[in-house]
């Protein structure tokens, strides 16, 4: 079995050709889908690469949110099975053949869990486990989603939603009365550069969740969110040491 591989982008040079050489290592690709919001980076020489060694990858341009990005993706979709994967991500070896094992007929999408790639200590790492797991219970998540087509076909992600647009795929597929399974394996490494941890990218991060109806729509994540806010603002400190260091 061949899948479609939808992967969003906008100036990911830092992080995407890792993603997608782990994709084709560990996915029998039917075609690789990217829809990109017209990056001004290496992005698409990154792109273009791909598709001169593979001649299978669809590029779109379009700007927008994230949920438009998905909607138009999915209407691209010819496979049976596809996947979402985020270009900041590296699938682990063999995802595919983890995920498919996982396949059956009441299941309509396989979430691999996320790793943060910064995360060493093991006691940090499995309560980070244990609240991503809740947090994808109440919200779904894309970062490496399989998905069977038939139960998102007919999908029409709001145009404005930027986040929790995982969260209508997640309750759209329950609703058409399928299982959304959540694992522990496969997985996937969420890389998190440098220029990641920074009051602003955690600001900008905070006021769109926000605006997104966290408080309203999903306050059962704010404890679990908790723990994320106080592990980011951890890696804050770590990064400004790190480069006051260099600057030395």
């Amino acid at each position: 079995m061949k899948v479609d591989v939808v992967v969003l982008t906008k100036n990911s040079e830092e992080t995407l050709w890792g993603c997608l050489e782990a994709i084709y290592k560990n996915v029998p690709i039917n075609r690789l889908i990217v829809v990109d919001g017209y990056s001004t980076d290496s992005t698409l020489d990154i792109i273009n690469e791909f598709e001169d060694k593979y001649h299978n990858v669809i590029l779109i341009s379009e700007k927008g949110t994230r949920g438009k990005a998905r909607q138009t993706a999915i209407g691209m979709i010819q496979t049976e099975w596809f996947a979402f994967v985020d270009s900041d991500v590296l699938l682990c070896d063999k995802w595919f053949e983890k995920a498919e094992k996982l396949i059956k007929a009441d299941v309509g999408a396989i979430w691999g869990i996320e790793l943060w790639s910064v995360i060493k200590n093991p006691a940090i790492l499995a309560l980070f486990k244990r609240i991503t797991m809740k947090i994808f219970d109440t919200r779904g998540g894309t970062h490496d989603l399989l998905v069977r087509y038939e139960a998102i076909k007919d999908i029409e992600i709001p145009d404005d939603l930027h986040v929790f647009e995982d969260a209508y795929i997640k309750q759209w597929i329950i609703e058409k009365g399928f299982k959304v399974v959540s694992t522990y394996d496969p997985f996937c490494i969420h890389r998190r550069p440098l220029n990641v941890w920074t009051t602003g990218t955690a600001v900008n991060i905070a006021t769109d969740e926000i605006k997104q109806g966290l408080f309203y729509k999903y306050p059962i994540l704010i404890p679990s969110y908790g723990f994320y806010v106080g592990y980011f603002f951890y890696q804050i400190l770590r990064t400004l040491t790190k480069y006051s260091g260099r600057l030395k």
